[in-house]
C-alpha cells in the first residue's frame, strides 16, 4: 500500500519572517495528519531555517533545484551535497525550470541520478502543455520525459523515486484536471512506462503525485482515484488552512 505522500512547492514566494509563520502554523496540524507523508519545499535561503524548526517533526524538508555537479565553477548553482546536509527531497524537472530556464530531459537525467548518489529523494515533474494535450500528445510527451529522465537506473533506483505528473495547462491557472483525467494518466501513462522500465512491482511501489491547481476543495476528490498518491501543491501551500486541509484530504485516503 503507497502511503499518501503531499509536497508543498513555496517557488519564489515569502520572507524569512512569513515563512517562520507558516511553520509555525502548519508543524502541529500536519504532525497529527500520520495517515500521509509531507513536506516542505520552501527558496534555497530557507532552507537552514526550516531545517532547524522542522528536526524531529516527521515532515520532511525539500529543495525546488539543484545542480548535477558535484562541486565547481558554477556560479549561482547548489550541488546535492550541500541540500544533502537540510533536505531528505528535491524538486526535479519542474515545468517552470523547462520552460523558462532551457532545462531538457538529459540535464534532468543527470540530476536525478545525482540526487540519488546523493541520498535525496526526487521528486521527478513530468507533464504537457496545452497544445500538447490539445494535440493528443499527452502519453507521447509524458512517456518521453519519464523514459529519458529515469534513462540508465535500476528498479531500486526507481523505487526511491517519487514521480509528480503536472499538466502544465492546469499549474497556477486554476484549471485542475478533472479526477478522472489524472488518474487516466497515472495508470495508463505513468505506471504503465514505469512497469515497461522496472516491472510491475516496481512500478507498483512508485509514488505518483498531482499536480496543478489543487485545493483544499478538489484535494480529496483526486486522491480517493486508486493511482494519484498524494500531490505536488503549488499556491495552495502558501496558506496554512489550505494546505493542511490538502494533507488532511490525503491522511483520509
Amino acid at each position: 500500500m503507497r502511503k499518501p505522500f503531499v509536497a508543498g512547492n513555496w517557488k519564489m514566494n515569502k520572507t524569512s519572517e512569513e515563512a517562520r509563520l507558516l511553520v509555525s502554523e502548519l508543524l502541529p496540524e500536519l504532525q497529527a495528519a500520520t495517515g500521509a507523508d509531507s513536506a516542505l519545499c520552501p527558496p534555497f535561503p530557507y532552507l537552514m531555517q526550516l531545517a532547524n524548526m522542522l528536526t524531529g517533526s516527521g515532515i520532511g524538508l525539500g529543495a525546488q533545484n539543484m545542480h548535477w555537479e558535484a562541486s565547481g565553477a558554477y556560479t549561482g548553482e547548489v550541488a546535492p551535497r550541500m541540500l544533502a546536509e537540510f533536505c531528505q527531497y528535491v524538486i526535479l524537472g519542474h515545468s517552470e525550470r523547462r520552460a523558462y530556464f532551457g532545462e531538457t530531459d538529459e540535464m534532468i537525467n543527470k540530476k536525478v541520478k545525482a540526487a540519488l548518489a546523493a541520498g535525496l529523494t526526487p521528486i521527478l515533474c513530468v507533464g504537457e502543455t496545452l497544445s500538447e494535450n490539445e494535440a493528443g500528445l499527452t502519453s507521447a510527451v509524458v512517456t518521453r520525459q519519464l523514459r529519458h529522465g529515469l534513462d540508465g537506473l535500476t528498479a531500486a533506483d526507481a523505487v526511491k523515486i517519487v514521480i509528480a505528473y503536472e499538466p502544465v495547462w492546469a499549474i497556477g491557472t486554476g484549471r485542475a484536471a478533472t479526477s478522472e483525467q489524472a488518474q487516466a494518466v497515472h495508470a495508463n501513462i505513468v505506471r504503465k512506462t514505469l512497469a515497461d522500465l522496472f516491472g510491475q512491482e516496481a512500478a507498483q511501489a512508485i509514488r505518483i503525485q498531482y499536480g496543478g491547481s489543487v485545493n483544499a476543495k478538489n484535494a480529496a476528490e483526486l486522491f480517493s482515484m486508486p493511482d494519484i498518491d498524494g500531490a505536488l501543491v503549488g499556491g495552495a501551500s502558501l496558506k496554512s488552512a489550505d494546505f493542511i486541509a490538502i494533507v488532511k484530504a490525503a491522511a483520509a485516503r
